[in-house]
């Protein structure tokens, strides 16, 4: 794909592209307001890739977006932790799941112009 953005959100950088959905933990301050369907634009880009040209940013792009939607919320896989202590014979196994968001890009614009358009 020539075309793509790297964005920051949830303390991590994802590799985004048009169409394609992904999965980002601590998506909102306010849980309640990620209905699906529900637009959203995240202005944390920090590369943009289209064609040859890549544009970085420091720390971040300006004059950079990407659009979506959420398409709904979901749980991360199972994570198991187990603290034993040998000498003691006890044993304790905790676990969670974290919560996700699943979203899908709409379009990535820089500059003010689609790049989905060109």
């Amino acid at each position: 794909m020539n075309k793509y953005a790297i964005i920051d959100i949830g303390g991590k950088q994802l590799r985004v592209e048009q169409g394609r959905f992904h999965d980002a933990r601590h998506f909102a301050l306010v849980q309640h307001m990620l209905t699906p369907n529900t637009k959203i634009s995240i202005s944390r880009v920090l590369l943009i890739r289209h064609g040859s040209s890549i544009n970085f940013g420091y720390p971040w792009l300006n004059d950079a977006v990407v659009k979506g939607r959420i398409l709904h919320g979901s749980f991360g896989k199972k994570l198991v932790i187990q603290k034993i202590h040998s000498k003691k014979k006890t044993r304790r196994i905790l676990g969670y799941r974290e919560n996700m968001t699943r979203f899908v890009v709409d379009s990535i614009h820089f500059g003010g112009k689609d790049l989905n358009k060109f």
